[in-house]
């Protein structure tokens, strides 16, 4: 196993080089957080829980559980400079504990892999339509012809394999060449220019001539349709939507520069991923009322009602190729972050060099998307527990590992560090870090406790406002 090379000052400095600059490590983990979910689940369900007065709770659950995830996240990951699994063992021991804290580490990074797995499947679907937008197949199509379309592609699983294998090696090719040139590289690029794509867009949506009912389906604030089930939403969403739990934030933390302030990255994090999943809704919603659509959830809001809206458009084959070039800017971010921590600890732990732990990486990940791919044709009629294969790896992933991976990260941060290790990485133990430290050892833990057993069925339904 690889030891960290330590610098002048006796820290610690990470094998896999360090991000330039502070904006590249804003980037990247923004390029990470923002992915399909920001584009259609964020709008979706604060338009049918309440609107802005979903929104409202959703600001309150992201500053105050998501933001001190994120920070224990970067924290531990900067103290360590080691893959995830090597960083909790390592300061596990120095913090008088355990090396068994390595078993943290590993869930986080067992659970990136399997979610990409399923991942890279759907974002394959996001390179497949902007082919598809291109050769104006939605062109004047009728909501029977669109919805045939997605059905006869998600039939034939050697077309969802090409497209996995393709989006698999695009994600490959750019972890394998390092965290500069490769990583940091690639996030300079595709997060402007996704925001970019998303400005574009929003001009198409305003002229939409509908653009004053998307803003109130999402903004309009139903007191009366805030229920408790909507509040564990929003902690739920605001949990998820950071990438916190998968390691991806804690392999990134190792490549910050000491000077980096940790509590202003994350602060300009949350702030840029709670704004593009606003933005995304001010998008779509418009598109969608334009042409007398009902908003729907999931794949077939942004498979079947979008290109439905618009194939009907004016334009509509130029726009919807910029969000379907939109989608796989935010879907191949976010597979960055998430092979990230297992290309990492293969580098360490196996001895290999980059690019090979790269390729052994995505093999492996590519051979269990296959599980995915057939779930949709081949053996979707096999389903048990909670639906088809795929069905399962992501309720495992989305319910229980991930809040479990961060409950655990933040416990560590907050309860086995010690005031020293903590204070020092987040800049002195004045106010900041004193409110870092309440939210971090009572309200987050609580918070993601709730949603996790909300998530596996212990708690029943809360309804009534």
């Amino acid at each position: 196993m690889l030891t960290p090379e330590t610098s002048d000052n006796g820290k610690r400095k990470s094998l896999h080089g360090h991000w330039s600059s502070r904006m590249a490590f804003i980037l990247a983990v923004t390029g990470s957080a923002v992915g399909l979910g920001n584009i259609w689940k964020f709008p979706y369900i604060a338009g049918q829980n309440g609107g802005g007065a979903f929104v409202l709770v959703y600001l309150l659950c992201v500053f105050l559980i998501g933001m001190p995830v994120m920070m224990s996240e970067i924290l531990i990951g900067r103290r360590g400079r080691r893959n995830p699994v090597a960083t909790m063992a390592l300061l596990g021991k120095e913090e008088g504990s355990s090396s068994h804290w390595k078993w943290v580490g590993s869930l986080g990074v067992l659970a990136g892999v399997l979610i990409l797995s399923y991942y890279s499947v759907i974002g394959g679907w996001t390179l497949a339509y902007v082919f598809k937008s291109v050769s104006g197949t939605f062109t004047g199509a009728s909501a029977t012809a669109v919805g045939a379309e997605f059905s006869s592609f998600t039939s034939s699983w050697w077309k969802l394999a090409l497209c996995h294998t393709f989006f698999m090696g695009l994600t490959v090719f750019v972890v394998a060449r390092g965290v500069e040139r490769g990583l940091e590289k690639a996030v300079r690029f595709m997060v402007p220019a996704l925001l970019l794509l998303m400005f574009t867009l929003l001009g198409y949506s305003i002229n939409s001539g509908h653009f004053g009912s998307g803003v109130a389906f999402m903004f309009s604030a139903d007191f009366d349709a805030l229920t408790w089930d909507s509040v564990l939403a929003a902690m739920g969403q605001a949990f998820f939507t950071l990438s916190v739990g998968m390691g991806a934030i804690m392999a990134y933390g190792a490549y910050l520069p000491e000077e980096t302030s940790i509590t202003g990255a994350s602060a300009a994090v949350v702030i840029a991923d709670t704004g593009i999943a606003i933005l995304a809704g001010l998008v779509i919603f418009p598109l969608v009322f334009a042409n007398g659509l009902d908003p729907a959830d999931g794949p077939g809001l942004v498979f079947v009602t979008l290109p439905l809206a618009f194939g009907h458009m004016t334009g509509g084959t130029f726009f919807a190729t910029l969000f379907f070039v939109l989608l796989t800017f935010a879907a191949w971010t976010s597979a960055l972050g998430l092979v990230e921590p297992a290309v990492a600890w293969c580098v360490e732990h196996f001895k290999r060099s980059r690019a090979e732990a790269a390729v052994i990486v995505g093999s492996v990940i590519w051979v269990l998307g296959f599980a995915t791919v057939f779930s949709f044709n081949a053996i979707s009629g096999v389903t048990f527990f909670r639906g088809t294969l795929f069905d399962n790896i992501d309720y495992l992933t989305s319910n229980v590992m991930l809040p479990l991976s961060g409950l655990l990260i933040t416990i560590f941060a907050a309860w086995v560090m010690c005031r020293n290790s903590t204070s020092e990485e987040l800049g002195g133990a004045g106010t900041g870090y004193r409110v870092w430290r309440f939210l971090a050892r009572f309200v987050a833990p609580v918070a993601i406790l709730f949603v996790f057993l909300k998530a596996i069925g212990v708690l029943p339904e809360m309804s009534g406002g």
